[in-house]
Parts: structure tokens; sequence; C-alpha cells
């Protein structure tokens, strides 16, 4: 989200000792790319494993341990989830003033393990406070780890895009592995060393992280430079705005293009939120379906329901290089992002509609145990629609965005996630209360209108975005 460092002229990586092996980011050392990579990979890897490891078994253990009630719980963690993603925002503020981003990242995976380990101790007080201790540590580590890796290349270099493609492999590789571990621990042995499973990933982490560091020495530096000659351009930007009169009428500091273009970016937003607000309820009412309505056993192998979690990870991995390949396979007849935009909802509100086949079935004879892959089935409708919309959301707030506010919307694109994962956690609250096909059909239901309306709006979002695609 941010590419700046600390407001002074001095290197934030003076800690990190030179090294012969610090090439300038374009050693092809770990598939092709800059070293730094397998660092920061493996370092969100770890991130995401700790998060969503605690993330698929925390509203089990607040109804199951804790004693919460469901509206409770998904209070609770719909809180959580939420401050998460919008801790982000402050993170990349804290990282351009004060911190820089490599210490931002290192400060941030130490606040997340503690945090963890914090959630270990039984009383509830530890509980809230560990919590508390997540959500800072990943403002300060998501967005700026994220910044890292955009710099380990020069503007130029055709490996970006491949790059962060890795990168997202990383995450959700994480995302796979922490479940199936730390969900197993919780459940199984102890709610407790679950948590501790979570904050010892965090730990290998940082520990990586640290080692790593001459790999990311380039990518800091670069990030330096960058500051320094984006304040230099600032100072001249200002000055020439004093001395020459403008050449498009400003309104309010933005021309009436860009005002448009914040309207489209509006827009995409009140979609994504949507959009999120539907997808990010497997970690809470479908957490909470899998746990109460699924059967955990197939061909013989009972699981845990928290492995649940891992499904819509084990489905990115699977079906984003084929995604890849569709886009460039169509070529000039590519959607256009609106249209995926529309597209991430139709399929979203069609998971819903799926689930309430098995929820009608509950309903009329309470006690039973649906099949599995109704769930798996679900989640499968799902990653279609979030590789729809999900992986060009980012991109084009960054192409919309007027070049003096670009961190700021993207922390607004961070902020939709944070609307939709208290959504999700609201919903979460009705699972018990609500006939479970009112409840999956009010979602499909929201989902379907929006898609609707979003392919309405297909011609005049277009028409705002000033020919950017």
């Amino acid at each position: 989200m941010t590419t700046t460092s600390r407001e002074s002229g001095a290197s934030p990586f003076t800690d990190v000792p030179p090294g012969d092996s610090v090439d300038g980011g374009t050693s092809h050392g770990f598939f092709g790319h800059p070293r730094g990579l397998s660092t920061l990979f493996f370092t969100e890897m770890w991130e995401r494993f700790s998060y969503y490891g605690m993330r698929a078994f925390l509203i089990l253990y607040m109804v199951h341990a804790l004693g919460f009630n469901d509206k409770h719980a998904g209070s609770v963690y719909g809180t959580y989830t939420a401050s998460a993603w919008a801790a982000a925002i402050v993170g990349g503020i804290i990282a351009d003033r004060w911190l820089g981003q490599y210490r931002s990242v290192l400060y941030g995976g130490i606040i997340i393990a503690l945090g963890h380990f914090t959630l270990a101790f039984h009383a509830l007080s530890f509980f809230y406070a560990g919590l508390a201790l997540i959500v800072i540590g990943t403002g300060l580590l998501k967005p700026n780890v994220s910044g890292i890796v955009g710099s380990l290349y020069e503007p130029n270099d055709a490996r970006r895009d491949a790059g962060f493609s890795i990168f997202y492999m990383g995450i959700n590789l994480g995302a796979f592995i922490g479940p199936l571990i730390a969900g197993y621990l919780a459940q199984k042995v102890d709610w407790h060393l679950g948590f501790a499973c979570a904050g010892i990933g965090m730990t290998f982490g940082v520990v990586q992280y640290v080692l790593g560091r001459d790999r990311l020495k380039p990518a800091v530096e670069r990030l330096e430079r960058q500051r320094r000659e984006s304040h230099a351009a600032a100072r001249e930007r200002k000055q020439t705005d004093v001395d020459a009169r403008p050449t498009e009428p400003m309104f309010w500091g933005f021309t009436k293009v860009e005002w448009k273009r914040l309207a489209a970016m509006g827009v995409f937003f009140v979609f994504a939120a949507v959009f999120w607000g539907a997808y990010e309820q497997a970690g809470s009412t479908l957490n909470l379906f899998g746990d109460r309505y699924s059967n955990t056993t197939i061909l013989g192998f009972t699981f845990p329901s928290s492995w649940f979690v891992s499904v819509q990870a084990m489905f990115v991995i699977i079906l984003a290089p084929a995604f890849a390949w569709l886009w460039i396979k169509l070529g000039r007849l590519e959607p256009s992002t609106p249209t995926k935009f529309a597209i991430g909802l139709l399929f979203t509100g069609c998971s819903f509609l799926l689930l309430m086949i098995p929820a009608r079935h509950l309903q009329a004879s309470p006690g039973i145990r649906v099949s599995p892959f109704w769930l798996i089935g679900c989640y499968f409708i799902q990653e279609l629609g979030e590789l729809s919309l999900s992986p060009v959301g980012l991109s084009v707030f960054t192409k919309l965005s007027p070049v003096k506010i670009v961190g700021l919307m993207l922390g607004v694109w961070f902020l939709a996630d944070s609307v939709g994962n208290k959504i999700a956690g609201y919903a979460a609250g009705f699972i018990s209360s609500a006939p479970l096909p009112d409840l999956f059909g009010t979602v499909a239901a929201v989902c379907l209108i929006a898609s609707f309306i979003a392919f309405l709006m297909i011609k005049p979002v277009k028409s705002l975005m000033g020919g950017i695609h």
C-alpha cells in the first residue's frame, strides 16, 4: 500500500550489515526472481498461517469454550477481523512517517506472535488483549510487506507481476496449512494449544525475516530513494502551481475527470463491501454451519470442522493459474473491471443459493448432518467469484486514484474488506435464531441484486473511469 519510508533522510536499513550477497535486487535466486522474494514469501506465508489458522477456530472457541452466544461471538469475530483490515491504513501511515517498511513488518510480526501467545492463556482478559495485539501487528505488517515486494523490482522490470503472483501463492499456502495444523490442535487437543501454534508459526516468519534481511536491503534502499524523489517532486509541483495558472479547472483540489474516477471507485467500494460481507462468512456463519450441521467424515476419515476453512485457499491455489490463462486467452474479449465485479457478485450469490438445498433438508429433519460436499461446493463457487473480483480490485484502485492520494485510496480498498468482515460477523448472530434457508436466501438475494445492479451499471461506470480499464 505504501512505498515510502521514514521522514528522516537516513536509510531505515542502517542496522543491516553490508554483505557481498546483496546484489541490488537483480539476482535470479528464487524461481528467477530476486532472492528477497523468498524472504517475503515465507514471511507472508507464516503470517497468513497464524491469521487463518487462528481464524479457523476463533468463533468455535468463543461458543464452545467461552460460552458466548452466537450473536455475541459473531459481534466479537466481526469487530476483530474488521479491525485487522482497517488497521492497515494506520500501519501504512506509521511506516511512511516514522518506522519505515522494514521495521514496520518486523515489529508487526513480533506483536502478532505476542498476540497469539497471549491468547494461549485462559483468562478472558488475555483473550481480548491477544486479539488487540494481533490487530495492531497485522496493521503494521500487512500493507508494508506488499510495499517491499514491489520495491524488489525496478519499475520497468517485466518480472514484477509474476513476482506478485508467486507472493500471492505464499499467502494462500499459509491460509491452507494454518487451519489444518492449528485447527486440529485446537479442536482435537486443546484450544489454547491451537493459539500457541499460530504464535509459533508467526515466530518462524519473524526469524527467517531477520535472517534474510540482507536480501531485502536493495528493496528498502529503493523505497528510501523513491521517498526522497517523491518529496522533491511534490515541492516542485507545489511551486509550479503557485507560479502557473492551472490548465484544467479544479474543484476541491481535483479535476472533473478525477472526480468522475473517484465516483467510480465509490461504486466499486460498495460492491466490494457487499461481496466481502458474503465471502468472509467462511470464518463466521459457514464455520458454524460446518461445525453444527455438516458431516466431518469423508471415506471413513474424520476431520475437525475447522478444516473447512482451508478449502477456499486450496481452490485459489488450483484455480488461480486457470483464471490467469483464461484472461490471456480471451484477449480483447476479456471482461472489463465493472463486468468482473458483477460476475464476482453473481457467483457468490449462487454459492448461497446452493446452500439453501441442504438448509431445507436440515429444516425438515432436525438433528441430521448433511454431506460436507455441500459446503465444499459452496466454497468452489465462491472462489470463481473471488478470482473474478479480488485481483482486479486493488489494481483498478491504483489506476483510478489521483496521484496525490493513492495511499489513501488503497486504504479505502482495504476498508471495503473491513466492512465486509463486520457484516460477516453480524450475519453469524442469526444462525441459531433464523431459519437457515431464510438466512442463506437473504445473503444470496443481496448478492444477486447487487450483481444485477452492477451489470446495469457497467456502461455508466466505464464512462466514469475515463478510458482506464
